[in-house]
């Protein structure tokens, strides 16, 4: 069996071995790709990854997720959970995500049984222990569909994770934290395609223009506010040089997307889960 040094991971082919065969949901961030790499090397064929694609999906997410699999041999199926017709996610309440899984693991649960026809399969998820300190609707989700979660189960970190990612010469070891888009979108502030596409095309401009890696383009109602690592707001050279990029957005956004009045860059950076208004 595979065998893993770094210690707090050294659990997780067994785990895995116990769960199989495995139809992985693997979004095409570090958490889930190492989850995916890992099962595939110790399962093989009784792997089959399933990668939800849509309007909250970053593009390169997706394309992060055929590179590997293409390298690592995985059968892929493309799935859409179709949550865009879900009025209760597109209302975007603080339990959001919760909609959004339940749509998604009912849809994998149906390609588990489709994939893996001669007997039953398991449902596996790439979240880790720090997700059970944080609000997650979406763990509801998964208990009431039954998805198992090898990190968790095997007591994994994300700092225990990227470890495994670089021990294991993973290109993507260090990547920044891929959320959906929708996750930029405050709550109470309708989810719409056009709200999505605007987000996606902004944090993508940012990206190539300025090099910064860590981006969040939020948006209230009408307004889009551009968070960005606190510690390059700190550098006067890079506040000069992103300002003309935030100025230009302010100018053509609305223009291209009537849903955005204007766009500011948030001077106090990025702050996880800032757009969650949390239930009591």
């Amino acid at each position: 069996m595979m065998r893993i040094a770094h210690a707090a991971a050294a659990a997780l082919p067994a785990v895995l071995a116990s769960l199989a065969p495995c139809l992985a949901a693997v979004s095409g961030g570090v958490d889930s790709l190492v989850l995916g790499v890992v099962a595939g090397r110790v399962l093989g064929k009784r792997l089959v990854v399933a990668h939800a694609v849509g309007p909250a999906v970053p593009e390169d997410d997706t394309r992060r997720l055929q590179a590997v699999a293409a390298a690592e041999g995985w059968t892929v199926r493309l799935v859409a959970a179709g949550e865009m017709a879900d009025d209760a996610y597109v209302a975007n309440p603080a339990e959001r995500c919760f909609f959004c899984k339940s749509r998604l693991y009912g849809v994998l649960t149906a390609l588990g049984r489709e994939v893996f026809p001669e007997g039953t399969s398991t449902l596996v998820s790439g979240a880790n222990t720090d997700d059970l300190d944080d609000y997650r609707p979406g763990m509801a989700a998964a208990k009431r569909f039954g998805v198992r979660h090898p990190l968790i189960e095997a007591g994994m970190a994300k700092a225990d994770v990227r470890a495994v990612a670089r021990e294991l010469g993973l290109s993507f070891a260090d990547i920044p934290s891929s959320p959906c888009l929708a996750s930029r979108i405050f709550t109470g502030t309708p989810i719409t395609a056009e709200r999505l596409a605007a987000v996606a095309a902004a944090e993508d401009r940012i990206r190539r223009e300025t090099g910064a890696t860590l981006v969040r383009c939020r948006i209230r109602e009408t307004a889009m506010q551009v968070e960005l690592d606190p510690a390059l707001l700190a550098d006067p050279a890079f506040l000069a040089g992103v300002a003309p990029v935030i100025a230009a957005l302010d100018r053509e956004m609305p223009a291209r997307f009537p849903c955005l009045t204007g766009v500011r860059l948030d001077p106090e950076g990025y702050r996880r889960g800032r757009a969650v208004t949390r239930k009591p």
